[in-house]
């Protein structure tokens, strides 16, 4: 991750869309019981900490990243608590046992069925996981829907792409669930505004995540039915 990455989303609420309600969900169809032992991989800053501590009013909840300094804004946003636990790591290694690896837009980096594959020793008995990934939602996406997601990630799939990753992986599918556009514009008024404020004085670099920046949010309200993110719901088989 590159500096001018991490002053971009340095301080925002979120490091991609998402809101309480999908933690809320998943909870739900994964049956989730008050004490449970949850990791949230590719945590970022922690936005969903809150809401997976909610979810469990009695577990623990294990966050990793591999960029340290979003475990130490996670510390500065939920402080001290013996229900976390947040460390820089690989989330490819997570030690569980878990009953819920939650991961919001983040296995992309492994890959769905490379990263399910690396965390089923990771989950308990009867455990789930629950992950976003970029998804086509038309047949026939936008030229500029399809230019962008080309651009910054090529495997992008529709659903039943994704529901093949995961069967790879020797799991199935329980259930999924598209991230709502109020998530998303959620997200974007954030982002154009830390956009707006860090364009003064901004460097080559910076500018250069600036403008890409820009490019996806002004792009979203022309591609959103083509395309978005899918959460899902999975379990070994």
């Amino acid at each position: 991750m590159t500096n001018a990455f991490f002053t971009l989303y340095q301080g925002l609420a979120r490091e991609g869309p998402g809101e309480p309600a999908d933690v809320a969900w998943a909870a739900d169809i994964v049956g989730l019981k008050p004490d449970a032992r949850i990791c949230d991989a590719g945590c970022g800053s922690g936005a969903d900490v809150p809401a997976l501590l909610a979810a469990a009013p009695q577990g623990k909840v294990t966050a990793v990243d591999s960029h340290k300094p979003f475990i130490d804004e996670l510390w500065m946003r939920i402080g001290p608590n013996p229900r976390v636990t947040a460390y820089a790591g690989n989330m490819a290694k997570l030690k569980g046992p878990f009953d819920l690896i939650w991961s919001a837009g983040a296995l992309y980096f492994l890959g769905v069925t490379e990263g399910l594959v690396h965390w089923r020793p990771a989950l308990a008995k009867g455990g789930m996981v629950a992950f976003s990934e970029p998804c086509w939602f038309s047949d026939a996406p936008s030229e500029g829907a399809r230019a962008f997601w080309m651009e910054e990630y090529p495997a992008i799939t529709d659903a039943d792409g994704i529901d093949a990753r995961i069967r790879a992986a020797g799991f199935e599918t329980v259930a999924v669930r598209r991230i709502s556009d109020t998530a998303w514009a959620a997200y974007y008024d954030a982002l154009q505004a830390r956009v707006a404020a860090l364009r003064p004085g901004a460097d080559a670099a910076l500018t250069a995540v600036l403008d890409a920046a820009q490019t996806e949010i002004d792009l979203w309200p022309r591609a959103k039915a083509d395309s978005g993110y899918l959460l899902s719901v999975v379990r070994p088989v």
